[in-house]
């Protein structure tokens, strides 16, 4: 790693004191653990041990008919769920050849871009705080409010939000959810603007974070870093860009790159990510004025649930209901994988179908699972203060690190 050389002791006579920080150490921001021996200040090694959140959801998900599945994503990431929502359904839509219509593509970048900000609000506010500065963060938090009270408007919830089904939504957008999207796009850059102000050339956060655990793009690679991250250490790469779903190669948008990886390279990679799903979220309400207004899923009756008031009224509804719910629609044998650029890195789903109403095998490729693995090794050589806000700018979320 850069600028963290391993710190060797060299005197017999000391002696090492070990500290646990988490899973209960505040400064964790989750729930896992790192066992450290610690010189003084300063870390001489350590140890990381994860699995104090774990649920089994793979394997849980194997018991699951495919639209049942979307709940469990939600728990991944919990600080942008509707990213893991939109990434399942894509993954089933990938297995059963179902084409969504442009407009299903452009509301589903609206929600993802907008779970992306709410995402990054929380880990560059939280990265203030572990730094001493605690204004930053309060002031943001109100805005990831707002994008909430969108996800209430549109499907009842606000984190955990299992939004949308396979094909597309379970109902349109209405003029409110679209009165308030254009509101936080219009009221959000000046708050960023500020919030940029308050750290980018502020003394002590750019001292406490400037040369902090910084990784070359090599090492970067070399633990499958991805996300954030890996742009922060001066790797081009992005999933939207690279391996494009939901019609984002029609899209106009940078992806931002760092130049060393460290902890302010990430901060401001974050930030630029900001100003770029504003970016997208204006270009896709450009897009959906020029789509019909009332399609948002796609025709796939088969796969997609009916209206309630339509299974009443209508036989061929009430079959299709009863198929789908009984699991009574057959689906093909085939082995899919599926990603989409999470807030923390490629989130994948690696689907095992063998024809029947739920997975044979699933596994998620959790980006904070991969990110954290680093961590331990990082550390070795750094001050604790260093090592809590390094684990702050991986922005590590415990249900997305155990699933």
């Amino acid at each position: 790693m850069q600028n963290h050389p391993v710190y060797i002791d060299t005197d017999p006579q000391s002696e090492y004191s070990t500290l646990n920080l988490g899973p209960t150490h505040p400064a964790t921001h989750g729930v896992f653990q790192n066992v450290l021996q610690l010189d003084g200040e300063r870390i001489v090694s350590g140890v990381s041990t994860i699995g104090y959140i774990h649920r089994a959801f793979e394997k849980i998900a194997e018991h699951r008919p495919f639209y049942q599945i979307t709940p469990l994503t939600d728990r991944l990431n919990y600080c942008s769920s509707p990213i893991n929502n939109m990434g399942w359904h894509m993954t089933v839509e990938k297995l059963l050849n179902i084409t969504t219509p442009k407009r299903v593509d452009y509301m589903r970048i609206i929600i993802m871009e907008l779970a992306r900000i709410a995402d990054h609000i929380i880990c560059n506010g939280v990265l203030g705080v572990d730094t001493g500065a605690f204004t930053g963060f309060l002031y943001m938090m109100e805005y990831r409010e707002e994008i909430y009270e969108i996800y209430e408007e549109i499907c009842g919830s606000r984190l955990t939000t299992n939004i949308g089904r396979i094909g597309g939504f379970e109902r349109n957008f209405n003029q409110i959810a679209f009165d308030k999207i254009r509101k936080f796009v219009k009221k959000f850059p000046p708050v960023l603007k500020e919030f940029e102000a308050l750290f980018n050339r502020n003394r002590i956060f750019v001292d406490r974070t400037r040369g902090v655990a910084a990784v070359s793009a090599e090492d970067a690679l070399s633990y499958s870093w991805s996300g954030p991250l890996l742009r922060a250490a001066g790797v081009d790469y992005d999933v939207r860009a690279m391996e494009p779903y939901s019609s984002y190669d029609e899209f106009d948008f940078e992806v931002p790159v760092g130049e060393n990886g460290d902890v302010y390279n990430r901060f401001l990679v974050r930030n630029e990510e900001m100003w770029q799903s504003l970016r997208l979220i204006e270009q896709a309400l450009d897009k959906i004025e020029k789509e019909p207004s009332d399609i948002f899923h796609a025709d796939v009756p088969a796969f997609y649930l009916p209206p309630k008031e339509e299974v009443y009224n209508n036989m061929e509804a009430l079959i299709y209901h009863f198929k789908i719910v009984m699991g009574e629609v057959e689906t093909p044998t085939a082995e899919v994988y599926h990603s989409v650029e999470g807030a923390n890195g490629e989130l994948g789903f690696y689907l095992v179908n063998d024809g029947g109403r739920s997975p044979y095998r699933l596994h998620f490729r959790r980006p904070s699972f991969i990110n954290y693995q680093m961590y331990a090794p990082m550390s070795r050589g750094m001050l604790l203060s260093d090592a809590i806000i390094n684990m702050s700018s991986l922005n590590v979320i415990a249900g997305e690190l155990d699933a």
